[in-house]
This record gives structure tokens, C-alpha cells and sequence, in this order.
């Protein structure tokens, strides 16, 4: 067997919900690789035919179902809470509410009573924290979440930390920067606009984002799952410093060979648009075409001291942010999602 790193024990049961998704997808090729049994639970509506050559034992339903949780957690030894609803405008607060907070609730009671569970590895966001006044933060920084998603990610952060303490469940909380990394689909558009020579900006464009690659984020799950300093810690992985907006589009920018015109956009007419669409299209059940929360990535500072990953568990991530931002650029190259005709030359790459 390969040695690894960061490992679970062989044998162990694990069990991941969200596995379809981005991060879910490449924690479990991780476990199954280690020589560990993973089952998974799945929507109905989920594409698991991927993963058909994978030793996985899938159980379909939904998170938020008590008896499709009981059976998942059965002779479990490790849970990684991972799932989360499509980030979408339209989606109604209950959904949001169900999968993050209703799950996490089920999960931990039928944990609690598995007699050699170990831990609960729960997956939070810096999100929770809103835009950081005076950046860097770190785990104590204020809570100011700014949606749904966030409000409802933070309630099920500080139900299963009361419940851990209370009840003496070993749980570590992560709270991920911007996940990134080949498969991620979200800074797709970014690149679009890159590979186009012209980029929207509200402001200045010196906005600082916080990233972290999936193949660390996924290293530093693993490590939480076993590590004896873990257990009871909230921990913020990221990359070891953020970066401007500008900062991550010149990256991008250098690695096409391309030049970008910025295009100023103003802040306070935007998000009123994006409110006005959200009211108009949300009752109806379509994605607005503008709304305030995409608009954010654009204007909150998201900063944060990682420096507790290193100090208390000795993590450091091995991904510089400008080798994979340049890493996610070729693989949309690769995957023909952006146009190599839309690029000069992409010489000495």
C-alpha cells in the first residue's frame, strides 16, 4: 500500500456527504486510495456514474432524511459533513436550511451513538465571517455572514460546537477559503473575461480574496480526522497570504499573454440591481442575472491569518496560489472551456 502523508487508518468507514461535488469528489479518490471504505450519500438527481470504477458504497437520498442518515452512519468511524445546496439565488432559504443545519443535527445524534466513532470533520466557510475590516482575521474574528448560505453555515457551526461540548461528540470545524483547484467551475468566468482582454471591476479592483487549493484543503481534512490537537478546534484553511482582485486577474493574464482593460463598474447602482432582480426573480424560481452575493466577491475584503493550521497541527500548505490560479488556466485550456484562439501565443508554458 502507498504511503501517505496524511492518512486514516486502513479499514477505517468513512463517511462523506457531498462527495459528488468538487471537494467531495477528490477527498474520496484520497480514502479509497488509502485503503478506506467510503460510503456516500447521493441525491437521486446526483451523477455518480463517474465514479462507477470507484470502490463506493452509495446511499441515495437526501442529507436531511433521519432514516437515510441512520443507515449511512452505521459502524462509521469518521464523517466528513461536506455537502452544501447549489450556491444559487433562487434557491429557498428552507433548502439552505435542511442540508446545512437539519443534517448536521441528524448526523451528530446518530454519530453519538456509534460506538467506535472518532470524528466529525464539519465543513463551514469563511464566509461566516463577512468582510473583514481590518484584514488580516482570524478564527475570532466577528460573524457578519451576508446571505442565506452563510447564516445558515454559521447556525450549524454553533449548533454542533454546543453539541460537541454537551455531549462529548469530537468534532473539529474547518472553515475553507475560496476552494480552487482543476474542476472547480466558478472563477471559470473570471478567466473568460481574461482570456477576452477585458475584465469588470467594482472599485478598485484591490479587494483581497483568500484562497486554498482542493488537493490542501482535502490534505488538511484528512490531517483534522486524526490528529489528537484537532478535536474540539475551529480552524480557517487557507493559503498562507490573500491577494487583490487585480493581483489574481494580472496572474491569470500573464499566463495567457494576454493585456486586460479594466471596465469600472459602480458599486451602489450594481447592488441595487442585483436586489431589484433577486425580489422580481427569486418567487419565481430563476437565477437572477445580477445579484448582491456574486457581486461581493467583487468588494468584501476576505483576509485571514492561517497561521493556527501550522502552529497547533503543523499543516502548511504546498500550493502557492499563483502556480495553481496558473494550474486552473491551462486545464480550462485543457478542457476547451476557453478558447486557445481567444489567447496570443502561450510560449515558454
Amino acid at each position: 500500500m502507498e504511503e501517505f502523508k496524511y492518512s486514516i487508518p486502513p479499514e477505517s468507514r468513512v463517511l462523506v456527504t457531498g462527495a459528488t461535488g468538487f471537494t467531495g469528489s477528490v477527498l474520496i479518490k484520497k480514502l479509497i486510495n488509502q485503503g478506506v471504505d467510503v460510503v456516500a450519500i447521493a441525491r437521486t438527481t446526483s451523477n455518480i456514474e463517474i465514479f462507477e470504477a470507484m470502490a463506493i458504497e452509495w446511499i441515495t437520498g437526501d442529507v436531511f432524511d433521519e432514516k437515510i442518515i441512520n443507515q449511512a452512519v452505521q459502524g462509521v468511524n469518521y464523517i466528513f459533513h461536506i455537502v452544501t445546496p447549489f450556491r444559487e439565488a433562487k434557491s429557498a432559504d428552507i433548502v439552505y436550511h435542511n442540508v446545512h443545519i437539519l443534517s448536521t443535527q441528524l448526523l451528530a445524534k446518530a454519530a453519538l451513538v456509534e460506538p467506535n466513532f472518532k470524528r466529525f470533520i464539519h465543513i463551514s466557510t469563511i464566509g461566516v465571517h463577512g468582510h473583514i475590516d481590518n484584514p488580516p482575521g482570524d478564527e475570532n474574528s466577528p460573524m457578519h455572514p451576508g446571505d442565506i448560505y452563510q447564516e445558515t453555515k454559521l447556525e450549524g457551526e454553533v449548533w454542533i460546537r454546543s453539541f460537541a461540548e454537551r455531549e462529548g461528540l469530537p468534532v473539529t470545524i474547518v472553515r475553507p477559503a475560496g476552494i480552487y483547484g482543476p474542476g472547480e467551475k466558478r472563477l471559470l468566468k473570471i478567466y473568460k473575461w481574461v482570456a477576452q482582454r477585458w475584465v469588470p471591476v467594482i472599485g478598485t479592483g484591490k479587494n483581497l480574496l483568500h484562497f486554498i487549493h482542493v488537493d490542501d484543503l482535502t490534505d488538511f481534512l484528512i490531517l483534522t480526522a486524526t490528529h489528537p490537537k484537532a478535536v474540539g478546534e475551529t480552524f480557517i484553511c487557507g493559503s498562507q497570504k490573500a491577494m487583490t482582485f487585480r493581483q489574481m486577474v494580472s496572474i491569470i493574464s500573464e499566463y495567457y499573454d494576454v493585456s486586460v482593460r479594466f471596465i469600472k463598474l459602480p458599486r451602489l447602482p450594481l447592488f441595487l440591481l442585483g436586489y431589484f432582480f433577486e425580489i422580481i426573480c427569486r418567487p419565481l424560481g430563476i437565477e437572477p442575472p445580477i445579484y448582491r452575493r456574486r457581486l461581493a466577491f467583487f468588494t468584501k475584503d476576505r483576509s485571514f491569518n492561517t497561521a493556527k493550521m501550522s502552529n497547533l497541527l503543523g499543516f502548511i500548505p504546498k500550493h502557492s496560489d499563483e502556480e495553481g490560479l496558473k494550474e486552473l488556466a491551462q486545464w480550462y485550456l485543457d478542457q476547451a472551456w476557453i478558447s486557445v484562439q481567444q489567447t496570443k501565443s502561450l510560449a515558454n508554458n
